[in-house]
């Protein structure tokens, strides 16, 4: 006798870090006191590089800007979050923050090329720069930078929005100091050309965070299998499961920047044992994968020959 489709919709357990913990309430005023300090220090920071005449301090004035752009997403992300799904947007609010994501980066990508075209044109005609006033306000950088960073230090261990705002301001405090040293070399040397160079540098570091984050947010955008996780892998463990004799229309892909979702089908010929390969399969997803929200449809050897997912997956 047929038995009946079935499925399982797991929204994930208090131990898991489900996507309503992927930034805290807690983390709002830290949020909103790394906007404004980064914030201002962008502007002050492309003030003092074209008074100074440093490409530089532009550079990294650029690169400020980005992850000013990065704290406001991870923020957005944070709120959007605790926004409950309506009936029209079923799944929330959460996928935003990857189409912004792909914005800020191909806006990352044009404004590098812009700075490589003007270093360029630099080391062809170098300008004078005022070493000394680099060197303060890069290390004013450093400072900034640093204290922001530890304002998500503690959230980082076990949040990865967090945790990228943190890797963000940390990489920031590196850049700086990078641009200190110029500075420093600048005022002993007068080497103009060092600034350009340095630019250089800073720009080409940038791109390469960035072409990891256009990579990224292409795969996200296209729902693309997350990295780390292996089809597979992931088939193996279900087909190993006890009463199981087949998967099949198996879908994994990222539901925003930290969930991961996952739809199977998995035939199960014993209709009594529907309820154990039930919690199983989902125990064994978030023990193995992390992936917390699944939907699991169960098909008995009768319902499967009908399957419309399982003749797609054939062809």
């Amino acid at each position: 006798m047929p038995c009946d489709h079935q499925h399982d919709h797991d929204h994930g357990h208090p131990g898991h870090r489900h996507h309503q913990h992927f930034a805290p309430e807690r983390f709002d005023r830290a949020m909103a006191i790394g906007v404004g300090l980064n914030s201002t220090f962008v502007v002050i920071e492309i003030l003092a590089g074209f008074w100074c005449g440093s490409l530089a301090l532009v550079a990294d004035a650029g690169h400020n800007a980005g992850d000013v752009v990065g704290l406001l997403l991870a923020w957005g992300a944070s709120r959007l979050a605790r926004r409950p799904p309506t009936p029209r947007y079923t799944w929330g609010f959460r996928r935003s923050t990857i189409y912004a994501a792909l914005a800020n980066a191909v806006l990352l990508i044009v404004a590098c090329g812009g700075i490589l075209w003007e270093a360029a044109h630099r080391l062809r005609e170098p300008v004078p720069v005022a070493g000394p006033w680099v060197v303060v306000v890069a290390a004013a950088g450093v400072v900034i930078n640093t204290l922001t960073a530890l304002l998500f230090l503690r959230g980082s261990h076990t949040d990865a929005n967090i945790r990228g705002a943190f890797l963000h301001m940390a990489a920031d405090a590196a850049v700086s100091a990078g641009v200190v040293v110029a500075g420093i070399v600048i005022a002993l040397t007068g080497l103009t050309s060092i600034d350009p160079l340095v630019g250089i540098a800073i720009t080409l570091g940038i791109l390469a965070s960035t072409w990891g984050l256009l990579r990224e947010s292409i795969d996200l955008t296209l729902d693309a299998v997350p990295r780390g996780i292996d089809p597979a892998a992931v088939t193996d463990l279900l087909a190993a499961i006890p009463g199981v004799s087949e998967v099949h229309d198996l879908h994994v892909w990222n539901a925003s920047t930290s969930e991961t979702a996952l739809t199977v089908h998995l035939v199960v010929p014993d209709e009594n044992g529907h309820q154990r390969v039930l919690t199983t399969a989902s125990e064994d997803l978030r023990s193995r994968f992390g992936i917390a929200h699944t939907t699991i449809q169960l098909e008995c050897a009768e319902a499967c020959q009908g399957c419309p997912q399982r003749s797609a997956d054939s062809l």
